[in-house]
Order: structure tokens, then sequence, then C-alpha cells
């Protein structure tokens, strides 16, 4: 079996990859009929000679590889007709702008595996950046924080080699006393956590945060059943909020009126309710100045996040009043940091981490006949086709939805 690590061309450029030198390496321990080739690339976060040194090939070889590995999404014009690839393609969700990338990849008899469907038996995702983005989301909302109310500058995360240089750039900075609110308890909310553990800040209950004050900077992490209630009033659970979104209405704004800074990183499902709406944030005892909209959902539930920002541009105003964009140091806008590739300012930890994970849960199923079926569950087509279980994208396809 012949692994092929591709050169990442989407713009803007992305310097993660799937598999660093270090894992290379194990993967070719592990299995004596593996071979990887790399594809020589001038901007990968793990350079050229790096690969060389740890003794993988590097060449302009993936025609001669049966499997290619990368990021994000290839570029149609590169795509190498009859391969199978393993890529972020961002068509599960039927989105619109990818259409075509995925009707070429029929077209070119392409097997697709979608990083964001490789899961276990019960659904769990196996491989991510999640945890990264909370990581990076964190470091950048606080530094919003800082610019938004002129009490300090922090470097961009794009400038510091890892997360530590992140945390001893956070450690160097004093926070007023105020209240920050992080939802989800994820991968993304779980990473953003270890930034504001690391800076020494103290986690309260949702009791303490709601009903004091406090002497010292605080944080509260919560999650779905936090911020919703059932519209029977009967006393619901967090599964049975995702198993029947409908049922709930959002209790977010308690949360609201109290916070200075929030922190989105939950998971927001179809037919949930908003956690804030557009409304809310007009209302006078609506306190929230800064969001780093991690999730990164537009016009959704978090209503401030009207678009996503960017690496070079991380930072928007939003204006309650006329519902736009404005100024973020403008007095009444609130600042909002929704950068939609968050990992990708932090890309050797990032590829380090997937990179680990892809060879503990990816790479044995090449080798044991997928006995557990990871494989299958992410193959989303085969012979110019949908396989069955995305054959609810065919509407999709045919421009019908």
């Amino acid at each position: 079996m012949k692994f092929g690590i591709i050169r990442e061309r989407k713009n803007p450029p992305d310097r993660r990859v799937v598999l660093s030198p270090a894992a290379c390496q194990s993967v070719l321990a592990s299995y004596p009929d593996a071979q990887i080739i790399v594809e020589p690339s001038p901007i990968r976060t793990f350079t050229d000679a790096e690969y060389r040194a740890a003794g993988i090939e590097v060449a302009d070889k993936m025609a001669d590889c049966d499997v290619l590995l990368g990021v994000k999404e290839v570029p149609i014009q590169d795509l190498v007709p009859d391969k199978t690839y393993f890529f972020f393609s961002h068509t599960i969700k039927k989105q619109p702008y990818n259409r075509k990338l995925l009707r070429a990849i029929l077209e070119k008899n392409i097997e697709l595996y979608d990083h964001e469907v490789i899961t276990n038996a019960k659904g769990i995702r196996l491989v991510a950046f999640g945890r990264y983005a909370g990581i990076v989301g964190a470091y950048n909302g606080i530094r919003t924080y800082g610019l938004k109310h002129d009490r300090f500058q922090l470097p961009k995360a794009e400038t510091l080699a890892d997360q530590q240089a992140l945390i001893a750039e956070l450690r160097k900075i004093t926070l007023p006393n105020i209240k920050i609110l992080l939802t989800g308890r994820g991968r993304v909310g779980n990473g953003a956590r270890e930034m504001l553990d690391a800076m020494g800040l103290r986690r309260v209950n949702v009791g303490e945060y709601l009903g004091q004050e406090f002497n010292e900077p605080v944080y509260c992490q919560i999650d779905a059943s936090d911020y919703n209630r059932r519209l029977d009033g009967v006393r619901g659970n967090k599964s049975d909020f995702f198993a029947n979104p409908q049922e709930y209405r959002s209790n977010f704004y308690r949360f609201a009126k109290v916070t200075d800074f929030y922190i989105a990183g939950h998971f927001y499902g179809q037919g949930a309710p908003y956690l804030y709406t557009r409304e809310d944030a007009k209302r006078p005892d609506f306190k929230i100045s800064v969001v780093a909209d991690v999730s990164c959902d537009i016009d959704g539930p978090v209503a401030t996040t009207i678009k996503p920002s960017t690496i070079a541009d991380p930072i928007y105003g939003y204006d309650p009043h006329a519902e736009s964009e404005t100024d973020f140091k403008q007095e009444n806008a609130i600042a909002v940091m929704a950068v939609d590739n968050l990992p990708a300012e932090l890309p050797r930890d990032a590829s380090d981490g997937f990179g680990e994970a892809f060879v503990k849960n990816v790479i044995p199923a090449f080798f044991n006949n997928d006995w557990d079926g990871i494989l299958e569950r992410a193959r989303m087509t085969q012979n110019g086709k949908l396989t069955p279980r995305y054959a609810y994208l065919q509407d999709y396809l045919d421009g019908k939805s």
C-alpha cells in the first residue's frame, strides 16, 4: 500500500499536513508493506528537508500512489483520476460552493473519504483539528478583548511557534475582573479551557457565575443543558436535547446579562434554538462586548457572527442596532473574532495531533481488512457514484437543494 502526502493547493494557503515526518516513520515501522511518498511543497509546516532527514521519499510521484492524503479541498484541476483521496471536502452539509468539486470527484472516478466522517461504530469522530481550533480561538479571543478595550496587545497566533508560546504570551498579561463564558465540552470547548486554565483563571459553576461578583477574572464552561430548557418545563438533559432539539428554547440570555467575553465552542445541530438573536443583542442589559466564535456558524445561533473572518483580518465589529458590520473599536460595537480555519494558525501542533490520531485510528484499517468499518463508513464515493450512506447528497449534486 503506497500512500502519498499531497501538496496543499487551496487558497488561502494551509500549512497543515495529515502525517508529520515522525508520523510517517511510525507508519513505516509498524507496517512493512506500507510505502510513503511526500509531494514537494514550499509552504508545508514540515519542510521537504525534514521529511528527507526522516528517511521519507520526497518526489512528484503522486500518480504512483494508491491513497492520497490531504487536509483541505483539492482544486478540481489537480485531482488525479481513478485515485483514492482523503481530505475535508466540505460537502456533507451540502455546501453550495463545493458542489462542482463533488461532481468532479464522481466524473473522475475518485474514491473519496472525508476526514469529517471518519468515525467509530458509535458515530464518534476519530480524527479532527477541533482541539487546536479551541486553543487558538481562546487565544485570539483574549487578544481581541485587549484590542477592543485598549488593555494590552498580544502578537498574532500565526507568528508564534506552538501552544506553549501562546500560553507564555497569555501569562504576560493581566485581565480585569471580567466574566468569561465558554460554551461546549467537546474537543473545541476543552481546547479553549486548556488555555484559560493555563492562564491560572478561576473556574466557577453556573450558580456562582450568575449570582456572584468577583475581584478577579473568572470563567464558566457550560453545555447545551445549561443554556436550553424544555418547552414543557420538564427537566431535560444533553442527550434529550440533541435527540429532540425542537422541544427546547434558549435559556442563554441569563448568561448574556453578566458576561463580558464569550467563547463559542459548542456544536450546533439542525433544529436547535439559537443561543441569542439579533433582537437579544439590542437589549440594554446585553453585556457581551467580545465574542470569539470558534464554531463560526454564519447568521446562526450566535447572532453577532454575520460573516467569517480571516487569519489576516481576524476581527470585525457588529453594530447591534444597525445589524451590520462596523469598526470593532466603536463604543457600541461588539468585537467578533470568527476565523473559520483557526488550527491553520498553529500548523505544527495541529498536524502532530491530527497525525497521531490518523496513525492510531485509520492506518490500521488498510491492513486489517477494515474489520471495524472505519473506511466503509467514511467512503463517500465509489465507482463514479455516491455510496448508499451518502445517497442523500444526490439532490445536492443535481442542483435541487
